[in-house]
């Protein structure tokens, strides 16, 4: 956790693969937390082919059966599928805009907000852009992308700064 706070989260992520990596672990993560996901990222990255987004959208049923023998993933039948509709409508968004990355990061205006907290407790679970995301987001078909999960995507892939303050990683991100 250490290691990903401090290199990774909160980082802009503009490359459609890591965007797409993004929303399946956070989906992923509904109900659970965050470590659970995070140990388990290799194993996600191995079944679901390097999150190939054109290769995941082609995935079927024996794929998802495969998937939900594999110890190495969270083994639920609707996230599995909804990672699989979840590639299908994330290439529909990549033919509409060119990139997922032109059509998420416009909830943000193209740059990442700079929030100014000082402690943990101010960090929302929500903000309008994240309202907003998720609203878009499920009415082109996608699913495990309400806007508690659609505002963790955000701050994972740096759409908004929510470093505190007196964290060392604020200004470097």
């Amino acid at each position: 956790m250490v290691q990903y706070h401090d290199t990774e989260w909160g980082v802009p992520v503009h490359d459609d693969g890591k965007l797409f990596e993004f929303l399946v672990l956070e989906g992923a993560q509904a109900g659970l937390n965050w470590q659970t996901v995070l140990n388990k990222r290799e194993n996600y990255r191995k079944a679901f082919h390097a999150f190939d987004v054109a290769k995941v959208a082609r995935y079927n049923k024996k794929d998802v059966q495969r998937l939900l023998s594999d110890p190495g993933i969270i083994r639920n039948r609707l996230k599995v599928e909804a990672t699989i509709a979840n590639a299908k409508h994330f290439l529909e968004v990549q033919e509409e805009y060119g990139s997922f990355d032109e059509y998420i990061w416009g909830f943000v205006g193209g740059k990442p907000i700079e929030h100014v907290f000082k402690s943990l407790r101010e960090i929302p679970s929500t903000t309008m852009e994240s309202d907003a995301a998720s609203k878009d987001l499920r009415k082109r078909g996608f699913r495990f992308v309400g806007s508690t999960i659609c505002y963790a995507f955000m701050q994972a892939v740096g759409m908004v700064n929510d470093h505190t303050t007196d964290c060392f990683r604020y200004d470097a991100v």
